[in-house]
């Protein structure tokens, strides 16, 4: 069910809706996104090439930019890396299909997702509502929890300010990359297969040819670097997934301000309230 609510936005009345934003140059593709979306309950407005996407896209009207990697006036990966210097509105690059480059490229800089021309547009539909999901504050809630604070030797993630860090310095993550952390320490000391985190991850089914999971994993990893120890942080398992090596415990305590986890090396789950 959409939002009903309804406020004047300069000339323009907005409907409490998702808006999309396509930087397409392509006049017609974007005439049937803008379709097909619509048809979706998204309000999608489009623009054809790099310069005017990047100042469009830093307007604030819009949740979600839509992102050609190549485009007139300013390549698409050059918008995408002065856009997150900015702003960390949600990013789907459209890249053509092969370029394998530029999709590693888009999300290296901090691209949200990717999808390879040409596609179907209900699966763009499908991947925009992922991202947004993905943006929304409290996504992924796990339970009751509303609010939680994870710590695992040297990483602590803030849920509430979706803000990381090593040994307490601020690590900048993008929203998939803090995803797919968060899972991998909750389930630290056991493997979480591939396919699992496609699912938990970016909010969509496994498919053996997308290889985003591990470019993810590749940043994190360059990101957090090894433990302490010098040892591997996030393993790979050949064939199945990856590991978070360091076997933990979460214990979840309860305040009036919210909920925090704490996870404990070498010590059994358990969950701590007030009475």
């Amino acid at each position: 069910m959409h939002r009903t609510f309804r406020q004047q936005r300069g000339n323009v009345l907005t409907t409490g809706m998702d808006r999309v934003l396509i930087v397409d140059d392509d006049p017609e593709l974007c005439a049937l996104v803008r379709e097909c979306l619509g048809e979706e309950g998204l309000l999608v407005e489009s623009v054809h090439d790099g310069r005017h996407g990047l100042e469009r896209s830093l307007s604030g009207k819009y949740d979600i930019v839509v992102l050609d990697v190549v485009l007139p006036g300013m390549g698409g990966i050059h918008v995408l890396q002065k856009l997150r210097a900015a702003s960390r509105i949600g990013v789907l690059m459209l890249s053509a299909r092969g370029d394998e480059v530029d999709r590693i490229l888009g999300l290296e800089y901090g691209a949200d997702d990717y999808l390879p021309k040409p596609f179907n547009p209900r699966e763009l539909g499908a991947r925009i509502r992922a991202v947004l999901r993905r943006l929304k504050p409290g996504a992924q809630d796990y339970g009751s929890w509303t609010r939680e604070h994870l710590e695992l030797g040297d990483v602590e993630l803030d849920r509430g300010t979706r803000t990381c860090r090593l040994s307490g310095e601020i690590i900048e993550l993008t929203t998939v990359e803090f995803d797919l952390l968060e899972v991998l320490m909750k389930a630290s000391g056991r493997v979480l297969p591939r396919k699992d985190l496609f699912r938990t991850g970016l909010d969509r089914e496994f498919s053996p040819f997308d290889r985003s999971v591990d470019v993810h994993i590749g940043h994190l990893r360059k990101k957090l670097g090894p433990l302490p120890d010098g040892t591997q942080r996030i393993r790979t398992v050949r064939n199945v997934g990856y590991l978070y090596a360091q076997p933990t415990t979460i214990a979840i305590s309860q305040s009036e301000s919210g909920h925090s986890m704490r996870i404990i090396p070498g010590k059994s789950l358990r969950a701590v309230g007030r009475p």
